[in-house]
């Protein structure tokens, strides 16, 4: 039986829910333990009293609020409720707004709502009013202490919380030197943006996250598995990895790689862009290279209107580029 982390209710209007609130995540990670080097014995780390040096067990930690330096108000946890008994209490529903228009750099972290009272028909009531409207509800949230923002969405039978981050915890990314201005000044022409959309179309797939797997966490199993097998398990290996990079004064030749990626989805082959270099050209060979690539295009393009190959499509190299959150979850 999942056990709820905290218990209030869901307030839109006059109408007030009784919930529960469970953890929708479950990270899986690789856990390391931190070790001394000189004979492999575990780090730990204990809590103890600053000025005297002694031990602190759990049960003598009070929370405190430095207010001048050295002096403090202690605070327990029924002192924290009572600032606000509502809020710690409540997810208060203040604007229903379309979940397309949350941008994906909002959303934190899930979490289930499900009701813990009689009042189940308020429950199914909200959550088909969210699906048919398409809406999702804006809230306030209290949390150990802290105020959220978070959306309240409907997924199937059970209504997620969102938990948002505030607009003054995201940084601007005007300081990022990324491409702007007119895509002829960056070079991109309209055939190679044609010739993008057309593996964009041949690599659309239906959302299904059982598609998608930790390779990597593979990978370091197969690696530590290793490891293990040969004896070797008290000395890692600190040689430096090899990484290939592209020197950055080299033209790629971008068409030539788009139309050999297009190529191989049709014959239902993944593409892996990452795993696959560009070759490396003078500019005047790359211009002489898109002008064949031109002549070649013609020939492989399809009739206008017709579907790519109805092979299995490849999926995206990672789960963060196949599905922005908070863009293409449905509401119905």
């Amino acid at each position: 039986m999942a056990r709820a982390i905290w218990k209030g209710s869901i307030s839109f209007g006059l109408v007030n829910i009784p919930v529960g609130l469970f953890s929708a995540a479950s990270p899986d990670e690789l856990s390391f333990r931190q070790l001394d080097k000189r004979n492999l014995s575990p780090i730990g780390y204990k809590k103890y009293n600053k000025n005297t040096g002694d031990d602190v067990e759990s049960e003598e930690i009070v929370k405190g609020y430095e207010y001048e330096s050295g002096h403090y108000v202690v605070l327990s946890d029924e002192d924290l409720r009572r600032a606000n008994p509502e809020k710690t209490q409540t997810v208060e529903i203040t604007d229903f707004v379309d979940l397309d228009e949350i941008e994906a750099v909002y959303f934190d972290k899930p979490y289930y709502l499900a009701p813990t009272g009689k009042n189940r028909k308020g429950y199914a009531l909200l959550r088909e009013a969210l699906k048919r409207t398409r809406k999702v509800g804006i809230a306030k949230v209290v949390i150990r202490s802290r105020e959220y923002l978070s959306a309240v969405v409907p997924q199937g039978d059970v209504l997620l919380l969102e938990i948002l981050r505030y607009p003054h915890e995201i940084r601007s990314a005007d300081d990022l030197e990324v491409p702007h201005g007119d895509l002829k000044d960056l070079g991109v022409n309209d055939r190679e943006i044609e010739m993008a959309e057309r593996l964009v179309e041949g690599m659309t797939a239906e959302w299904d996250p059982s598609r998608y797997h930790d390779s990597y966490r593979d990978d370091l199993m197969q690696l530590i598995q290793a490891r293990i097998e040969s004896g070797n398990t008290d000395h890692p290996d600190e040689s430096p990895v090899e990484v290939s990079e592209a020197e950055g004064g080299d033209v790629i030749d971008i068409m030539a790689l788009l139309k050999r990626s297009v190529e191989a989805t049709g014959r239902g082959e993944r593409v892996a862009a990452d795993t696959e270099r560009a070759p490396r050209k003078s500019k005047k060979a790359a211009a002489a290279a898109e002008s064949d690539a031109d002549a070649d295009e013609a020939d492989a393009r399809p009739a206008r209107g017709a579907k790519p190959a109805a092979a299995a499509a490849p999926a995206p190299r990672s789960t963060a580029a196949a599905k922005p959150r908070g863009k293409q979850r449905k509401t119905a």
